[in-house]
């Protein structure tokens, strides 16, 4: 126990609690005016960069003029360690400016189009010079491919997993997962072109008298393509994460070792797993070239996923940006809007789902 807690208990030793002297906060505040002060006449007062030129000046002479600041006051160590804090403040502020920037644009444009119209209606019989017309048909097609694309990527990516931390061993494992490595980098465009190859040019025929048909089924086996090596290494890592000692309590009651995996391993990677499984959705759902390549898309609706050319909301964003209507971008970006909100509803439901059977054990 050190001196501190003995002579007030509950106190425990941390920095904020040693005496020493402190930079006040009006200099740190005056220091950054200053440094971007000097900035702003420097680069624009010149004419030698724009703003953000200036904000990266002005960053520099902050970090320099709060070394020295602090260490006339706290000392060369102190100094440092709070020029690092700033730098790292620094940084996730400029990590965080460009999300800030996507998503600002992103609802500025995409609300112009926010309307009842835009969620109830198709593309069918629109003209160039018709305002109205919306995405009704594609956000059906978005969410059947990607359901039936999760219908069957997560059983075959969390067994996968599964195999891999439990039970695989020796060079096959290995194996295994050298290609699920491969397959994690592969192209969006590669994966379209195998299930064309596949299933358009080969298996469709045998369903449609001999003559090769587009489907959102076949979209769907594309972004299951996409999904599973994505699904199998982010469960895998879960997997590896759970404590040992459980399944070892497990095995030492006589529970079998699928049951241990059923009963404590899955539960326990639970909320990973479904961060994993969320990251692949979101991946499928923003994916435009296997949908032109297999899907085909469509101005009409088409609620038969097995069935003809089906459209998407990636594909229906990229086909409204290159329209020459000055209707479309409106189009485009509403369509943009709608995707980002689809997925952010599916990640909270599915986040909330997941902490809801942790908490309910």
């Amino acid at each position: 126990m050190s001196i501190l807690e003995q002579q007030v208990p509950g106190v425990v030793m941390t920095p904020d609690n040693i005496r020493s002297r402190k930079l006040p906060v009006v200099t740190n505040v005056l220091v950054a005016v200053a440094a971007f002060a000097v900035a702003a006449v420097v680069v624009l007062g010149t004419g030698v960069g724009n703003w953000v030129l200036a904000v990266v000046v002005g960053a520099f002479l902050y970090l320099v003029g709060l070394y020295y600041a602090a260490s006339r006051v706290e000392g060369k160590r102190a100094a440092k360690n709070r020029t690092m804090q700033a730098l790292i403040y620094s940084a996730c502020v400029l990590a965080i400016l460009p999300l800030a920037s996507v998503v600002w644009t992103l609802v500025s444009k995409g609300v112009e189009r926010l309307d009842a119209n835009f969620f109830s209606t198709s593309m069918n019989n629109i003209g160039a010079r018709d305002p109205l017309g919306g995405a009704y048909h594609a956000i059906i097609g978005t969410l059947q491919q990607v359901g039936i694309a999760t219908l069957m990527a997560v059983p075959l990516g969390v067994l996968g997993a599964i195999y891999l931390v439990e039970y695989g061993r020796g060079k096959f494992a290995g194996t295994v997962r050298f290609f699920v490595d491969v397959m994690t980098g592969i192209p969006s465009i590669v994966a379209g072109l195998f299930i064309l190859s596949f299933w358009v040019l080969i298996v469709s025929p045998w369903f449609n008298n001999g003559q090769p048909r587009f489907s959102g089924f076949a979209a769907s086996l594309a972004l299951a393509v996409l999904m599973l090596p994505t699904i199998v290494r982010s469960t895998e890592e879960m997997l590896r994460l759970v404590p040992g000692p459980l399944r070892e309590g497990s095995y030492a009651l006589g529970v079998p070792q699928w049951k241990t995996i059923l009963k404590v391993v899955l539960p326990t990677a639970l909320p990973g797993i479904v961060t994993g499984v969320m990251l692949a959705v979101a991946r499928a759902a923003g994916e435009t070239a296997p949908v032109l390549l297999v899907a085909g898309g469509a101005a009409a609706i088409n609620f038969d996923p097995f069935g003809g050319n089906q459209q998407s909301l990636s594909l229906f964003v990229y086909q409204q940006a290159g329209d020459a209507s000055r209707y479309a971008p409106a189009r485009a970006w509403t369509a943009a809007l709608t995707l980002v909100a689809l997925v952010l509803i599916l990640t909270i439901a599915a986040k909330l789902l997941a902490r809801r059977n942790k908490l309910s054990r």
